[in-house]
């Protein structure tokens, strides 16, 4: 005899642990969170927050939304560190990865694992970012080799990729960690991002993890999220440019050999000494990275 009474929904788990890496950021990191508190299938949605140090108010951000997971880090121990702190802590098998300027519409977390539970060859998806007009923001790269690594490390810019808006779905070669979500295996699976990394090039090495495992990374341009114009938390432009050229060196060391990193890194050094700007000497012959004795 059928029976009127509607079948019991058993809970769903965690499906998506939505990583934060946040410095002194606090009103973009409160938009960022009530964005993701807005999101479909809310009750699926890990959001883990990794404060390091900041002394803005932050740090208490979970006294404002309860049901964000935050890690304190007693100081800024670098981008890369934090995340793989964070990553190591999420639920979820299922990690996206989101600046705190980065603003997701309702459906863009849930789209994106969809995408992903649909393509199993796939190992991460990420939205179209715009600007708070509307306008494409979404940063892609052509992946660096020795002599684009080089010209970063000196200041310059990597190549920018245009991709082909009108598709449904376009291969990425290297996206920045803006907003990507990846499987938490594949992280895993190359042992967490390197640590020889501060603040810079974990993008950069993550792509090429991907290119070497033989793997794609997907754009959907249908699936939008806004990338608000960012201002730099740690406002000290040298420290900035020393952990961005010793980035570079661990990255030219890491996939082209240690005597094109030894070469580039006294190069940089050299071209620092004839600047005199002997802070920056000893950084790049210590290889010395963002690690939180510089910032307070």
């Amino acid at each position: 005899m059928p029976s009127n009474i509607p079948p019991v929904e058993e809970p769903q788990g965690l499906r998506v642990s939505a990583v934060i890496v946040s410095f002194n950021q606090v009103a973009a990191l409160r938009r960022a969170i009530q964005a993701l508190e807005k999101s479909k299938n809310r009750a699926q949605l890990e959001i883990l927050v990794a404060d390091c140090g900041s002394h803005d108010g932050s740090a208490a951000i979970d006294t404002e939304f309860p049901s964000v997971n935050m890690l304190r880090l007693p100081h800024h121990v670098g981008a890369v560190r934090a995340m793989n702190i964070a990553t190591r802590t999420a639920k979820a098998e299922l990690i996206l990865y989101l600046s705190p300027t980065v603003e997701v519409e309702a459906d863009t977390v849930s789209a994106l694992a969809d995408r992903l539970d649909a393509d199993t060859s796939a190992i991460a998806a990420c939205p179209l970012l715009v600007d708070p007009q509307g306008a494409p923001a979404t940063r892609l790269y052509r992946l660096p080799d020795r002599t684009a690594m080089a010209a970063a490390a000196k200041g310059g810019q990597l190549a920018e990729v245009q991709a082909d808006m009108t598709q449904e779905s376009v291969v990425v070669e290297y996206p920045s960690l803006d907003a990507l979500m990846i499987r938490k295996q594949f992280i895993r699976s190359m042992n967490f991002f390197d640590q020889r990394y501060g603040h810079y090039w974990a993008d950069a090495d993550l792509a090429m993890q991907v290119r070497r495992a033989g793997k794609k990374m997907y754009l959907f341009p249908t699936l939008r999220a806004v990338r608000h114009p960012e201002t730099d938390p740690l406002q000290n432009e040298s420290l900035a440019a020393s952990d961005r050229a010793v980035g570079a060196v661990a990255f030219v060391g890491k996939y082209d050999g240690s005597w094109p990193a030894l070469t580039l890194r006294f190069s940089l050094a050299a071209g620092a000494l004839g600047r005199m700007d002997l802070g920056r000497v000893s950084a790049l012959l210590g290889g010395q990275k963002l690690d939180g004795s510089q910032v307070g």
